[in-house]
């Protein structure tokens, strides 16, 4: 039991050392608790729902595991994977291409019961314009859309963004200035 409470208390780079050296898929389980949520949620942004979201998450784990070893300790492991699973699900929306166009940005259910439920007039309201840019973000492209949530959902800063996409500090700007651009006109439309 002691040995578990020491688990959970290492760092999430000696973790990761420790999974890489032993293989042991029990430590990976420790690494999957304090990460599957926010992988989930992260999941959830590209998927057309709870279930897809699910099978993205298994999948980023699954890759996870086998990839663990590329880690290099450049920059925190949250950040790289959150990138990893970024980029995990930009390569599924990109293979599947046929889906994303079909893809809802807003569930017809969900949009039907803020509208008719008398009282959400107040989210409802504020809730527009949540929708219009979830679905603007819908209409970029997901290499667009995963630079723009690193930066702004995520809070990475220039730095990391350059670590993480291993591409210089001005193609980084670059990237996130037309990103930005293409979202707001997309936006106004």
């Amino acid at each position: 039991m002691n040995k578990n409470l020491n688990i959970k208390k290492l760092s999430d780079e000696d973790l990761v050392k420790s999974i890489v050296s032993s293989n042991d898929s029990m430590l990976f389980e420790v690494l999957y608790d304090r990460y599957s949520q926010v992988v989930y949620n992260k999941c959830y942004g590209f998927s057309r729902g709870q279930q897809e979201a699910e099978d993205l998450t298994q999948d980023v784990f699954l890759k996870l595991f086998v990839k663990l070893r590329s880690f290099k300790g450049n920059s925190k492991f949250s950040t790289w994977l959150y990138a990893f699973t970024y980029n995990h699900c930009v390569n599924y929306v990109n293979r599947n291409t046929a889906k994303k166009i079909e893809k809802k940005s807003v569930d017809s259910d969900i949009l039907e019961d803020t509208l008719y439920d008398p009282g959400k007039d107040d989210m409802e309201i504020s809730q527009l314009r949540v929708d219009k840019l979830k679905e603007a973000l819908e209409r970029i492209s997901p290499d667009e859309k995963m630079i723009l949530l690193l930066k702004y959902q995520d809070a990475l800063s220039i730095k990391e963004l350059k670590d993480i996409l291993d591409i210089g500090e001005s193609a980084v700007k670059m990237r996130l200035k037309r990103a930005k651009e293409k979202l707001i006109n997309v936006y106004n439309e």
